[in-house]
């Protein structure tokens, strides 16, 4: 997955995990929701005043909108982007409760 796709997916998931529509965020940006749109998809690059208008938007510190790849280039390393990609949409809830989850399943397999 390439960046843009990967930055992409993050905002519409740190979105959505605000409650904000495309517009609503269109608007807190000063962006068109056509912008917002192609972000979301990977269909345009962004440079640092945008990702900064977006961060403080979704109330997140910028770094949030990336994620380096553990291991460029290894397959394996995929599902573990693909995984953080996804519970970065979660709730802080949510998230500790997949946290416990993961670690009473991960004591059963030692």
């Amino acid at each position: 997955m390439d960046l843009r796709k990967r930055v992409g997916i993050l905002v519409g998931n740190h979105r959505r995990a605000r409650g904000l529509t495309q517009q609503r965020l269109a608007e807190l940006t000063g962006m068109s929701p056509d912008m917002i749109s192609r972000i979301e998809t990977g269909g345009t690059g962004l440079r640092f005043p945008t990702i900064e208008k977006l961060a403080e938007a979704l109330q997140i510190d910028p770094a949030q909108l990336f994620i380096v790849d553990p291991a460029p280039g290894r397959d394996m390393r995929r599902p573990l982007v693909e995984l953080t990609v996804k519970l970065s949409a979660l709730s802080d809830s949510d998230l500790a409760w997949v946290s416990d989850l993961l670690t009473s399943a991960l004591k059963t397999r030692r």
